[in-house]
């Protein structure tokens, strides 16, 4: 795992695969521990209401966002984590700016946000298909010609002040990028047309945006290194291994969030601490 921040980052020096080899049922074991703790602190920050949580997930296609978000919060209580899962914006979404949708998704004070998919798609697919940009109608943009480098830049400086007001009024924001290699896309694609309970995950559409590969990486590189700030750091995470990439999520989530010491449990007032005897001896009398 990269943190990206204050550096630049190569997606193509990362590895794909983790640093050290463990078993499947191992990275399962550990996993569940940290869940369970995450699971705890979870129902903390609820208690607390002072902080959100917003997990961003990209990935390329079959990077493992949708199992990874099973996996990772599945010991959350239902009603402290909500996922949004962003597909082509709906003609509704379009008559609003593109943060719009993301921003009334955002997570309430205590509670996790889990975003598959974000507002990255908009410096990321609108990249590779600048095309789309003429759908959102936009004031001086009536071609590609005029989706340029200058269009691009003023997008990135939006994102990046998006993200700060989110963190000013406590949203505690994590951005994964999880590290696919090209060679384990195409065994999982294959594994859903060869697999039929598998091929409902298939789309055509996979194959067609597989041939834009090395668009996408330039694109998300890119988007990392403008993008990842103290206040909003992503981190790559090698995707090739699915249990290890879930440990590795978990586990960054839990360790940053156990730095936040002010987030406790709120202490009952001077008048209920006082009368828990009285109030105990009511409740056994009925």
């Amino acid at each position: 795992m990269v943190k990206a921040m204050n550096k630049k980052v190569s997606l193509k020096t990362l590895q794909t695969n983790p640093p050290e080899a463990f078993e499947k049922e191992e990275l399962e074991k550990k996993l569940k521990k940290i869940r369970k703790k995450l699971g705890k602190l979870q129902d903390t920050l609820y208690a607390h209401d002072k902080y959100s949580v917003l997990v961003c997930l990209q990935g390329m296609d079959t990077s493992g966002k949708d199992s990874l978000i099973r996996e990772v919060f599945k010991d959350f209580n239902a009603r402290g984590v909500v996922v949004h899962s962003f597909k082509v914006p709906t003609e509704l979404e379009k008559s609003h700016d593109y943060l719009w949708r993301h921003y009334i998704a955002l997570p309430e004070r205590g509670k996790f946000g889990v975003h598959n998919r974000t507002h990255y798609e908009n410096v990321l697919v609108t990249r590779v298909h600048p095309e789309y940009i003429l759908g959102e109608s936009l004031p001086g943009i009536n071609s590609i010609d005029d989706v340029n480098d200058a269009f691009w830049d003023k997008r990135f400086e939006q994102i990046n002040n998006f993200e700060k007001h989110l963190a000013d009024n406590g949203t505690i924001i994590f951005k994964f990028f999880l590290h696919l290699s090209k060679d384990e896309q195409k065994n999982r694609l294959l594994r859903r047309l060869n697999k039929k309970e598998k091929n409902w995950k298939f789309s055509a559409g996979d194959l067609k945006e597989r041939k834009h590969w090395d668009d996408y990486q330039k694109y998300y590189e890119e988007a990392i290194n403008r993008t990842s700030k103290p206040h909003a750091p992503w981190y790559v995470i090698p995707a090739d291994n699915k249990p290890a990439a879930r440990l590795m999520v978990a586990s960054t989530l839990l360790e940053a969030l156990s730095k936040y010491e002010d987030i406790q449990e709120p202490e009952l007032d001077d008048k209920t601490k006082a009368n828990i005897d009285l109030y105990k001896k009511q409740l056994n009398n009925e």
